[in-house]
């Protein structure tokens, strides 16, 4: 045991320290050497000294056996490692945890601290347009809160909880065993207070002690413009209430969008397919079309082919973070008419006939007007 470090040392003490200043090095210790706070190398190594000495020195029974024998205990059987190891629940780094970072590992966590409320998530559907403008409405989610009879105690009202007589209030048990390999400490939730570290004898009417109550919340939510599917919104402390005055969840909304019969939305844009006739792609028109938020002129020039795209700039999505609009993109399709006169048949024969009987003088006129206009009928 030369190569360890005296505990008090470790925790920066003198062998007098009282069981506060134990807690308190051991606090702003853990604290500074915790792994998940501190990239250093050696920081795991430091952390785990720390924690090893602050659990022999803050055990009564342990403390006075480390301050007659030191590192070496006498009660240890044959074959054990030595010493005082004190970490038979340090796995996950539990005490650091409950005490910093809100963990549930079972380290030394007082039972009776306050304890963050659960987060909750609720999915909500909207219409496509309220995702693009945004809208304010209410909605009721059922969460648990403080119970206002016992105000979170759990006791019926004029009395309180009892400490634990078996655990003192600490939450734990003990079992302590004697092997070939060690001495072995336990540790295991109370089996009187079943680790609340405290006894309701009287127990409130409304909650039956357990000092909370489901209810049902409204709730006001602003969804903003811009907002697209799949999107969370977080609102802060309206998840479930806490425990003995700790702070509430948050609640998350997950919202989507239903699709549009005519708009179809990526990112900030919007895209639309409008049919144009054979005669207006031939010899342009102008063409009214719907957007958002109105109806606008869009001008088609002669000989516009199928399948092509313009642009209504500012037509589309407001920026979810920042400023200004996404586009509008128009993909024109022609159509292919289904019922004809006979006066528009012989119109379109004699003007496949003019078209067929064009001069054929190089290969840019072997297909004539009536065959490229059969193929945009096909989508070719």
């Amino acid at each position: 045991m030369a190569d360890k470090r005296d505990y008090y040392e470790v925790l920066g003490l003198g062998k007098s320290a009282s069981g506060d200043e134990i807690k308190k090095a051991y606090r702003q210790l853990a604290r500074k050497y915790h792994p998940d706070v501190n990239k250093e190398a050696d920081a795991e190594t430091k952390f785990k000294e720390v924690k090893e000495a602050y659990d022999v020195l803050s055990d009564d029974g342990q403390r006075a056996r480390y301050d007659q024998y030191g590192h070496v205990d006498p009660n240890q059987g044959m074959g054990g490692a030595g010493g005082f190891s004190g970490n038979g629940d340090f796995g996950g780094f539990g005490d650091i945890f409950d005490m910093f970072f809100g963990g549930g590992g079972g380290g030394r966590r007082d039972p009776n601290a306050p304890q963050r409320g659960n987060d909750l998530q609720y999915s909500m559907t909207i219409e496509f347009k309220e995702a693009v403008f945004g809208k304010e409405t209410e909605i009721t989610i059922p969460r648990t809160e403080s119970c206002d009879t016992c105000v979170g105690t759990g006791a019926k009202p004029g009395t309180k909880p009892e400490t634990c007589s078996v655990c003192h209030g600490s939450g734990q048990q003990e079992v302590v065993q004697n092997t070939p390999f060690g001495r072995m400490v336990n540790r295991r939730a109370c089996s009187n207070c079943g680790g609340a570290g405290k006894v309701i004898k009287e127990k409130c009417g409304t909650c039956h002690g357990a000092g909370k109550v489901k209810k049902q919340r409204k709730i006001n939510v602003r969804i903003p413009a811009g907002v697209d599917d799949g999107a969370q919104i977080r609102l802060s402390g309206e998840g479930e209430g806490g425990l003995r005055g700790g702070p509430a969840g948050d609640l998350y909304i997950v919202i989507r969008v239903k699709a549009h019969d005519f708009f179809e939305r990526e990112n900030d844009d919007i895209y639309c397919e409008v049919p144009l006739t054979f005669v207006q792609a031939a010899l342009g028109d102008e063409i009214e079309i719907p957007t958002l938020t109105e109806k606008v002129k869009l001008k088609i020039p002669a000989g516009t082919q199928t399948g092509t795209y313009f642009r209504l700039k500012g037509k589309g999505v407001p920026k979810l973070r920042g400023y200004g609009q996404g586009d509008q993109h128009v993909k024109v399709t022609i159509v292919t008419p289904t019922k004809l006169t006979d006066a528009q048949k012989d119109l379109l024969r004699e003007f496949g006939g003019i078209g067929g009987e064009a001069p054929s003088e190089s290969s840019e006129h072997h297909e004539s007007i009536f065959d490229k206009m059969k193929k945009a009928f096909r989508g070719e």
